[in-house]
């Protein structure tokens, strides 16, 4: 005869309490979960995102370069490379699931100007005002009804909760600043390129105001071809209007006053390195602080023809002078701002009346420029390299 012990109803009741309780805690702890995987994915795609805009929004501003140049469509064909530079780069990007990042770019991109305000100490944006240096991306996914890949994002354990997606966007603002001169680290094995060959001020306004032929054109990869592309062009080789002292013909010491042809030819195809820094003022060329005396060197020749020839369609710094004085290497030059140029035709052999180093406009940008935010941008305006902006 076996005996069962009747279980008091209380007992039971608890029973029935802790099997509530725990399903209840379980329920919690499984939403609580969900919530955290579902925000570590949402700050994941944010920061994806956000990498994305940045890196579109510095692809952008190192286009709007070309807002500056001489070219009379130079804004709109400067907005034009940055839009596109922008999605190239963002679909460039993976975040938020997807391989590739959408921008649209009717709704997702715009170009202003970004300067530096004296009047009040702050920077200023204008957007749509013309020359361009400030791109602006915004990178979502928030757009109902998409398919383009800036939908709302899936969430993978809010559903449970009654909700599938969430949205969000971020913004990214990168400008270039204008500069005022040049600058290299001592011991930097790198270099700055700016051609040893001065212009005298009078051509080169003439030049950005729009006197001078058009007859070559330089392609997108840097190539030269004839026919025009809206870029006048100007002689480096003096004709004779130029006021340059006997024997001199525009070429410059930059750095040692004793260059050789050997020295013209080394700055000509790679630039101004580290020793030759080295004899200026804290080892950088301002022309913000007042004029620069650059001594004159041994002319133009059939000796620098090859290293012209060498570099032809790619963005060099050349010094633009106001006066001149002295004959030949005892010339003096004063400089009053480094401009772009890009060479198209070379050629320094025959008559004098032959020869030419013909260059166009063209914007320059390069790390080694010294920034000057209060720097009036114009057409010649160079460039330091494009940054970040709030």
């Amino acid at each position: 005869m076996h005996l069962h012990r009747r279980v008091p109803a209380s007992v039971r009741n608890r029973r029935g309490s802790v099997l509530v309780l725990s399903a209840l805690v379980l329920f919690v702890a499984l939403a609580f979960t969900a919530l955290v995987v579902d925000l570590s994915y949402i700050s994941l795609t944010r920061t994806e995102l956000q990498n994305a805009a940045d890196a579109a929004s510095m692809g952008g501003a190192l286009e709007l370069g070309l807002a500056t140049s001489p070219s009379a469509a130079s804004s709109a064909l400067a907005k034009q490379a940055a839009f596109q530079a922008a999605v190239d780069v963002a679909a460039a990007n993976r975040g938020g699931g997807r391989s590739s990042i959408y921008v649209d770019p009717t709704k997702d991109i715009r170009v202003g100007q970004y300067r530096y305000d004296l009047a009040t100490g702050t920077y200023k944006t204008e957007w749509n005002v013309a020359p361009y240096n400030l791109v602006e991306v915004v990178a979502r996914r928030d757009t109902a009804g998409s398919t383009s890949g800036d939908g709302p994002l899936d969430l993978f354990f809010a559903p449970v909760l009654g909700r599938d997606t969430t949205t969000t966007r971020v913004a990214s603002r990168a400008a270039l600043q204008p500069g005022a001169g040049f600058y290299l680290e001592p011991g930097s094995a790198g270099s700055i390129g700016i051609l040893p060959i001065a212009l005298d001020n009078p051509t080169w306004a003439a030049l950005i105001n729009g006197t001078g032929l058009d007859q070559y054109t330089v392609n997108a990869n840097g190539t030269v071809s004839l026919g025009p592309d809206g870029v006048r062009e100007v002689n480096l080789y003096p004709n004779g209007t130029a006021d340059l002292p006997p024997g001199n013909r525009g070429t410059v010491d930059i750095g040692s006053p004793n260059n050789s042809t050997a020295d013209l030819v080394r700055q000509i195809r790679y630039g101004l390195n580290d020793f030759d820094m080295s004899f200026f003022p804290n080892r950088e060329i301002r022309f913000d602080k007042g004029p620069i005396t650059l001594n004159g060197d041994t002319g133009l020749s059939a000796g620098i023809k090859d290293d012209l020839e060498a570099i032809k369609g790619q963005p060099r710094a050349i010094p633009i002078f106001t006066a001149v004085s002295g004959p030949g290497n005892n010339a003096n030059y004063t400089i009053s701002k480094f401009v772009g140029v890009r060479i198209v035709f070379v050629n320094l052999t025959g008559k004098p009346t032959s020869k030419a180093v013909i260059v166009q406009p063209t914007p320059y940008s390069a790390p080694q420029v010294i920034v000057a935010p209060n720097k009036v941008i114009t057409t010649d305006t160079i460039w330091g390299p494009p940054g970040i902006v709030q």
